[in-house]
């Protein structure tokens, strides 16, 4: 990559250019917690098109958005029947309560207000419709965005990071956020949304399969069984579920 693709990787992340295992298996998470009648999704920050491309064998319309003009251009490629628009998530050009399901897939971290994003994904889901959101979780032992030190980037996974202090943190990894429980969900205090699933999840270990599969394998199985136990609290993503109420019901 060049200096250029290396400041966007670092600021923006790099989107999945393939379908693998670990998508796959989001994919059902995503379907199995969306709303009865699904029939319009939003994927917000669609990177290159692989979600939009899935999503769209099981539901009739799905939109993209995403910052990156780039990105869109694969994604139109990836994905030719999916309405693409070029647009931050901090303001959807969309009408309110328009989309049964909005998919926010490891994105949160990078916009530059997740506030407003947060607001903007609950105002374009119709009541009943529901927000299905993967953000990095602080509790993981490694920062998969990589880190800067003494001004350069350094791409990959950095360890124990996360378990600084935040002055410490921001200091080494200043282009992107990572969430405890706590902070993802005060995203949403004050919003029109009830908490349906909200848990952690391990990766799946895709790149590890692809050169040693006896490995991938028992990781996956060893991983995914901590998922039902406490040790989930570790897992690399939060998987969050909210559905959309009258606003009287969430008070």
């Amino acid at each position: 990559m060049n200096d250029t693709d290396v400041a966007r990787a670092a600021l923006r992340g790099n989107p999945s250019f393939v379908w693998r295992a670990g998508q796959e298996r989001r994919l059902h998470m995503i379907l199995e917690w969306a709303p009865a009648g699904l029939r319009r999704v939003l994927v917000n920050g669609c990177g290159v098109g692989m979600y939009l491309r899935a999503l769209q064998e099981s539901v009739p319309e799905v939109h993209g958005i995403d910052i990156e003009a780039d990105h869109l251009r694969a994604a139109a490629a990836n994905a030719p029947c999916a309405p693409l628009n070029l647009s931050r998530g901090e303001q959807l050009p969309y009408a309110d309560g328009c989309f049964d399901l909005v998919l926010s897939h490891e994105v949160l971290e990078h916009v530059q207000n997740d506030r407003r994003a947060a607001a903007e994904m609950v105002r374009t889901l119709r009541v009943g419709g529901r927000a299905v959101i993967f953000a990095p979780n602080r509790l993981y032992p490694f920062e998969t965005h990589g880190h800067y030190w003494q001004g350069e980037y350094n791409f990959g996974n950095t360890p124990l990071i996360n378990y600084l202090p935040d002055p410490l943190r921001d200091r080494l990894a200043p282009h992107v956020r990572v969430y405890t429980s706590f902070d993802l969900l005060d995203l949403f205090v004050g919003l029109p949304v009830l908490v349906r699933r909200h848990t952690q999840i391990y990766p799946g270990y895709d790149a590890i399969s692809a050169r040693k599969p006896f490995l991938g394998r028992a990781l996956r199985h060893l991983t995914y069984t901590l998922e039902q136990t406490p040790m989930t609290v570790f897992g690399i993503s939060h998987f969050l579920v909210l559905e959309k109420v009258e606003a009287a019901m969430a008070r």
